[in-house]
């Protein structure tokens, strides 16, 4: 099987409805698959549900696949697009997205300040989570997956220039919400160091 690549893999299960082909994609791209969920839902349990989900979805789909991206391109664009929607749906429920798996800041315990480019990174994925979630992927496919701009506008039905100016508008929004978390923990400091009463008088 290792001979194989994904489209002869794809193909293979197609025409033959052969289990063995299309568990050796999934052993290629489970783990991928996963942690991506992850990155989206910061939850492992349902990291793994959504996985499951979207493994169920590409063998129906796979019939479709039409080799215009790498199969690889079109399976995350399938992650992408099922995680979004997942999203979608839990913040119409009004569930908090947000607050789903951060690290909460105690205050009052030194220790859990750690260092500063943790924290610096903690930020930016707070500032992250304030965007869209289409927005979210479209920043995530290019910055984290390193996906190219064609594949981006062909997985999202854009033009390239078009996906060009989003993600720009996107960058600007994330450089805005970082600025401002910024801020506000600066000015939370402060004022935790004006409200302290020092022993002496």
């Amino acid at each position: 099987m290792e001979q194989y690549s994904d489209e002869e893999l794809v193909r293979l299960y197609v025409d033959t409805q052969r289990n063995i082909y299309f568990e050796r994609l999934y052993e290629r791209y489970c783990d991928k698959v996963y942690r991506k969920c992850l990155s989206f839902t910061k939850d492992p349990v349902r990291a793994e549900d959504l996985t499951h989900d979207i493994f169920l979805k590409l063998v129906i789909k796979l019939g479709s696949f039409r080799e215009q991206a790498k199969f690889s391109t079109w399976l995350y664009s399938i992650t992408y697009n099922y995680c979004t929607d997942q999203i979608r749906t839990q913040n119409m429920r009004k569930e908090v997205y947000m607050e789903d798996g951060w690290e909460r800041l105690d205050i009052q315990q030194e220790d859990d300040l750690g260092d500063l480019a943790e924290m610096e990174a903690k930020q930016l994925e707070r500032a992250l989570h304030q965007l869209p979630p289409e927005e979210q992927s479209m920043l995530l496919m290019k910055y984290q997956d390193d996906i190219s701009i064609r594949d981006i506008a062909n997985i999202n039905g854009l033009t390239e220039s078009a996906v060009k100016m989003r993600l720009k508008r996107s960058r600007d929004k994330l450089r805005k919400h970082y600025l401002e978390g910024v801020v506000f923990w600066l000015l939370l400091a402060i004022k935790m160091i004006l409200s302290i009463r020092w022993p002496f008088r």
